[in-house]
């Protein structure tokens, strides 16, 4: 169970060598030893990222994870709820992938598609019942601004993102009442292997900046929550701006 401050047992961690998601699994194991479970593909840098998180005397496992891979889903789940309830579990896997690719080639829309918005759907069917049956847990996506409104630059990626973000959105009315809470986070540019290669944007964020946001909004309870915080007033005033000025912004 998570505590009266915010702090849970035990993490599952869906992108297990995400800069961000490992950020906040130690954010969370420097208030106390967790268990924590890390589903990823497995690779070095799977066995790198338990290793990490073992340094804060947690308790480590690792179960293999390809988000296209669909029909393994139900397994890489019961396997991770195999020795216990799960208090917080993060939705932290995505491909950025290359907007001009993505809208001329299909393969690479596909790939976008079925990684962004297709797995983290139907894990979240999935981990929804589970949470339902355990009766409490916290369930944290990460969505994107780019999310909110299409652009010239990155419009495939927001498309897939803003799929993820409403089916989510969705899930936190749907759950109202169970015991479960969603939270949805929308960060801006983060410095992560995610974004290598690609100029940095205005308030770009680092992971352990991102784990901050997460840690605070799943001890509030928040919704949705935004980082930095700006970018919602940021995001607020770009969905209202007219059509024929939007697409002529310099991004």
């Amino acid at each position: 169970m998570i505590d009266a401050v915010g702090n849970p047992q035990s993490l599952l961690l869906l992108g297990g060598t995400s800069d961000i998601a490992l950020a906040t699994a130690e954010k969370y194991a420097a208030q106390r030893p967790l268990r924590i479970v890390l589903a990823a593909r497995e690779s070095e840098r799977l066995d790198a990222a338990a290793e990490r998180l073992r340094k804060t005397g947690s308790t480590v496992v690792t179960v293999p994870f390809d988000a296209r891979q669909i029909d393994s889903h139900a397994e890489v789940i019961d396997k991770a709820f195999a020795e216990g309830d799960i208090d917080i579990t993060l939705v932290a896997f995505g491909v950025q992938g290359d907007n001009e690719q993505g809208w001329t080639d299909v393969a690479a829309a596909r790939e976008l598609a079925e990684v962004n918005y297709v797995a983290p759907m139907t894990l979240g069917v999935r981990l929804a019942e589970k949470l339902r049956k355990q009766g409490h847990g916290h369930l944290v996506v990460m969505s994107s601004p780019a999310a909110e409104r299409a652009r010239r630059s990155n419009f495939v990626y927001g498309s897939s993102k803003a799929g993820l973000d409403t089916f989510f959105t969705g899930l936190t009315y749907a759950l109202d009442g169970s015991g479960v809470k969603v939270t949805v986070v929308r960060p801006n540019y983060v410095h992560t292997k995610l974004t290598e290669g690609i100029k940095p944007a205005p308030m770009a964020q680092q992971p352990e900046q991102v784990a901050d946001v997460i840690v605070d909004a799943v001890r509030k309870g928040k919704e949705q929550v935004w980082a930095p915080a700006q970018m919602r007033w940021v995001m607020t005033v770009l969905r209202h701006v007219p059509r024929v000025i939007f697409r002529r912004l310099p991004f």
